[in-house]
């Protein structure tokens, strides 16, 4: 576990200057991933005459980096946990610095697919390592919080802004959008070697590699979002994909028929057993999977049917990106005062009503009537939901577990978004026959698309409402713990810690202690 005195520990509203420093390196580091994940969007045409790419060839420069995102992000939080939080972190990053650098000049598509395959594994690893090292360096509570919302308001902004800059830098040459993170991540990394606090590995009988529950989970996750996103091509009902299926099925059986059995398992199973985990991870599927089918779909409307070009596109979704860059980094208080339930819930709401607003849209929208208060409502739902999933599946873990939440967390996230993007995909491809004749018939075939993404929003909805059936300060998560003579813990969620109530013993799969949170 690691040492508190190997962390600088933030207890107070002001923080020093290391502090902000470090947490300065970790935002830029998750702005750079969620970065990646949506500014290659607009450039794909460009890549594809450059490249001479087909369609198959095409949709793998996004897909290879959710593959080595979503699929090794569950390795990547335990190896944090056990190798370092610091050392992963810097390890990674300069990967990631390295394979932009290397994308931005290559002359082939299996190259540029292989770097964005090797920058979403780099991800997979500065991800989870980066909020370990933000909740285990500032104590639970506002100031945790504080943090927290900061932090991933960065993501937000990045995966919100990605089309933007997309846009802007399309315009020049589609490598520049490639080669943008390589020097923000090299700055990053040199100024993180300076800041970034050491933390210690995991020591004595607490530490453990689990290689078969390594194996057997990242396989299972690969071929997962692999099968889901070659469905669109090869078919949800074909022969290949069911056996894909029904493999990842075995592989995921074994995998937690080793983590119960394991001395030291890639993630606790009981850990689970929190509604609030589940919630959080849940929520998470839901609300990247909706909105990455949302951004697809609009994205093909703005430029294949009104024929906006992609800086056209980028600043239709600029309010969006400016509100959660603004907005986001203020969000601790409100998360303080009124809880990450209500929170959560006021920002799916929000969500789920932009996506309804923009069903309205036709051939020739009125941008500020049509499509700006969907863009307002969704920049809005991004700044109360994004930071507050995280804070919410982090607070009353333990610190040589937050690599391993932060990497289930973020898993959600990425293979949330990779089915979700399938199954809307798969929508719209069916919904027409043949080849639609006529815009409107091409915008007749979005429309099933937009309402999946539109009922998926709902589903979000659904789950964090869930957490409002008691009126209450706080909302309970539960902790499996091996001793025996802990008990049931109250205190509010913006003071409190697990920490403080002494309950840090080394934990198993035994009897659950309720927590306040």
């Amino acid at each position: 576990m690691t040492s508190p005195s190997s962390t600088v520990r933030a207890t107070e509203a002001s923080w020093n200057a290391r502090q902000w420093g470090t947490l300065l390196v970790l935002c830029a580091a998750l702005f750079l991933d969620a970065l990646d994940v949506s500014m290659v969007g607009v450039a794909l045409p460009s890549i594809a005459h450059d490249l001479d790419l087909t369609t198959a060839s095409l949709q793998w420069i996004v897909s290879g980096y959710i593959l080595g995102y979503g699929g090794l992000l569950l390795l990547g939080g335990r190896a944090a946990d056990l190798l370092g939080r610091r050392r992963v972190f810097l390890i990674a990053l300069g990967v990631f610095a390295g394979a932009s650098l290397l994308a931005g000049v290559v002359d082939s598509g299996e190259l540029l697919i292989a770097t964005r395959f090797i920058k979403g594994l780099s991800a997979a690893f500065t991800a989870p390592a980066g909020l370990s090292i933000i909740t285990t360096s500032f104590a639970e509570g506002p100031i945790r919080n504080r943090a927290l919302t900061i932090y991933a308001s960065c993501g937000a902004t990045g995966f919100s802004m990605g089309l933007v800059l997309s846009g802007l830098l399309t315009e020049v040459g589609w490598r520049w959008t490639m080669l943008l993170p390589a020097p923000v991540a090299l700055i990053a990394l040199a100024i993180g070697l300076k800041l970034i606090p050491k933390s210690t590995r995991e020591s004595g009988a607490g530490r453990g590699y689990d290689l078969p529950g390594a194996l057997t989970g990242t396989a299972a996750m690969l071929l997962l979002v692999y099968t889901v996103v070659e469905a669109g091509q090869t078919g949800w009902g074909s022969a290949r994909t069911l056996v894909s299926f029904a493999v990842v099925a075995v592989l995921l059986a074994g995998f937690i028929a080793i983590e119960r059995r394991s001395a030291h398992p890639l993630i606790r199973l009981g850990i689970l057993r929190s509604p609030n985990q589940i919630r959080a991870n849940l929520g998470g599927a839901t609300f990247m999977g909706s909105y990455i089918g949302f951004q697809f779909l609009v994205t093909q409307y703005m430029q294949s049917l009104l024929g906006w070009s992609a800086l056209h596109t980028a600043l239709a979704f600029l309010p969006a990106g400016a509100l959660v860059a603004v907005a986001s980094p203020r969000m601790g208080p409100v998360v303080d005062r009124f809880g990450t339930p209500r929170v959560i819930t006021a920002g799916f709401a929000s969500l789920v009503l932009g996506y309804v607003l923009f069903l309205r849209v036709d051939l020739s929208p009125d941008y500020a009537l049509d499509i700006l208060p969907s863009m307002l409502l969704l920049g809005t739902a991004f700044t109360l939901a994004y930071s507050s999933l995280n804070i919410q599946a982090t607070n009353g873990v333990r610190d040589h577990e937050q690599g391993m939440v932060s990497g289930l967390l973020n898993s959600s996230f990425q293979v949330g978004g990779a089915i979700f993007l399938a199954i809307v995909t798969a929508v719209v491809t069916s919904s027409g026959t043949g080849s639609p004749s006529t815009p409107q018939a091409v915008l007749d075939t979005y429309r099933p698309g937009l309402v999946v993404v539109t009922l998926i929003g709902v589903a979000g909805l659904l789950i964090t409402v869930t957490g409002l059936r008691k009126r209450r300060p706080a909302h309970e998560i539960v902790v499996a713990t091996s001793v025996p003579s802990a008990s049931s813990i109250a205190s509010d969620p913006s003071v409190a810690s697990v920490a403080s109530a002494g309950v840090l013993a080394a934990e198993t799969d035994a009897q659950p202690v309720a927590v306040r949170d």
